[in-house]
């Protein structure tokens, strides 16, 4: 769907020799994909190039406006007031939308010669990974772009078009489908490509959907499919000896570490034994996100790191403007100029996908919902002894008769409290990573931000500006945008 102008501008170009033609032809001259070693060059750019989290934090209620002296980056402005972001740049709906379908992309081509292989035998591997990045891309397209699953809307809600063949023609119709059915299709790609999934084929594991990732995204899938035996049943495979402490990032390593962007740069990092899958993205967040008049101020700060009165003190953090507003570097900035002597250039990010600690926090919240209080509990400390400086769990681990104490005040009910323990503890740990945004969709909570007059603003539950809205040119294909 991204190359429609393209191919609108392509045919006019060669009209003489007809689209036709011009399409039967590899645009880029690339090789011929015929052995698996080829696959896998392909499937590196199966993963989506695009970045949300400037989107997902700004959207959120964890950034408030600071005001200037900082920088603003139109994107994140109008993402802050729920606007349509016209950009269409990197950071922005319609880049991230587009890296998706290339993703999908790369992954439809590469099935596709995996079919027509004379051995598919020998490509078992490759066809693995394909089916787990084509669910993932399409998985995140449906949680930005369409309303959250819920079972008992999802029948009616418009999805997104679910494309499972290579794109050959200039104009191909696409269909909005229901929610239910894009999940279904998710399901079916994620469930039959695990098994085929073979680790040792990957030269750099964490920039690759490996067992591990690929278990960790089912224990989120069924997490919003709201599926709790099977979120506990995949975040136990990602983790069968239950080593979730000694896989954790490791904050506390950090401490001698100096200068925000080498604390960056570990969080970041491959051998980082918290990050279940990296992706290399085209992104501003590791520029703009630390300077933006869209930030946190130091109480929204200590708000949000102190889930249940429990400061994470091995977070190591910083500030600009003399304390104006805070930020925890968890990006860090690649900038590759143009040429040599060039003084512009592309931003780009590795971007973590999927932690340790999210299929940790994943597994918890399923215990909750099937009354394994006690085991939510284990989870909780599990975190909390790799977040605190100092952890005994005599002094400052949970208990349930804690837990039910700190939310006294709004409820007596042990599952609602449990819930908002578990929410305030993502939310500390995810930090600066695009992540809240994806409860308060799952939740439906609403959000409150105040302008630069200081009026406030609510986006409601069932406010339609919390679906992204789609690029106008997919209505070429027959695509309708979300309503507004």
């Amino acid at each position: 769907m991204k190359n429609i102008i393209l191919y609108m501008f392509v045919c006019i170009a060669v009209l003489g020799t007809g689209c036709k033609k011009y399409l039967e032809q590899a645009p880029d001259q690339r090789t011929t994909l015929n052995s698996p070693e080829k696959v896998s060059r392909l499937l590196v750019t199966a993963y989506p190039r695009g970045n949300y989290v400037l989107l997902t934090e700004a959207m959120s209620d964890n950034i408030l406006y600071i005001g200037p002296p900082a920088t603003e980056y139109v994107i994140t402005r109008d993402a802050y007031a729920w606007k349509d972001v016209e950009e269409i740049s990197q950071d922005s709906p319609v880049y991230y939308w587009n890296s998706c379908y290339t993703a999908i992309a790369a992954a439809n081509q590469a099935l596709d010669a995996i079919a027509k292989a004379e051995d598919p035998q020998n490509y078992t591997a490759q066809k693995g990974e394909a089916l787990v990045a084509r669910a993932y891309a399409h998985f995140m397209l449906v949680t930005f772009y369409s309303k959250p699953y819920d079972v008992a809307t999802a029948d009616t809600d418009m999805g997104i078009p679910y494309v499972t063949e290579p794109e050959n023609v200039v104009f191909k119709n696409y269909e909005r489908k229901t929610v239910a059915y894009v999940y279904e299709q998710i399901g079916k790609d994620l469930l039959e490509g695990i098994p085929l999934i073979q680790d040792n084929k990957y030269t750099v594991p964490s920039y690759h959907f490996t067992k591990k990732a690929a278990y960790a995204f089912a224990s989120r899938y069924y997490l919003f499919k709201k599926d709790y035996p099977k979120v506990i049943e995949y975040a136990n495979k990602a983790f069968p000896a239950n080593d979730f402490a000694t896989s954790a990032r490791p904050w506390k390593s950090y401490a001698n570490i100096s200068g925000s962007s080498n604390v960056a740069m570990a969080l970041t990092s491959a051998t980082n034994p918290g990050n279940i899958l990296i992706a290399e993205t085209v992104s501003r967040a590791a520029s703009q996100y630390a300077r933006n008049q869209y930030a946190m101020s130091p109480a929204r700060f200590d708000e949000i790191r102190m889930p249940l009165g429990i400061q994470f003190t091995a977070y190591k953090s910083y500030s600009y403007d003399g304390g104006a507003y805070y930020f925890v570097p968890k990006h860090y900035a690649h900038f590759v100029r143009t040429s040599i002597n060039a003084t512009t250039g592309t931003y780009y990010n590795m971007q973590v996908l999927f932690t340790t600690e999210e299929v940790l926090l994943n597994r918890a919240e399923a215990y909750i919902y099937e009354g394994r209080y006690a085991d939510a509990v284990k989870d909780f400390n599990t975190l909390l002894s790799v977040r605190l400086t100092t952890y005994t769990e005599s002094a400052n681990g949970l208990t349930d008769a804690k837990i039910m104490a700190y939310y006294a005040s709004t409820t007596t009910d042990k599952r609602v409290a449990y819930v908002n323990a578990v929410l305030a503890m993502r939310r500390a740990e995810f930090i600066s990573e695009g992540m809240r945004w994806l409860d308060i969709l799952r939740y439906k909570m609403s959000v409150t931000h105040r302008d630069k007059d200081g009026v406030a603003h609510t986006l409601s539950a069932n406010d339609n500006r919390r679906q992204w809205q789609l690029p106008e040119e997919v209505t070429l294909s027959g695509v309708p945008l979300n309503p507004r």
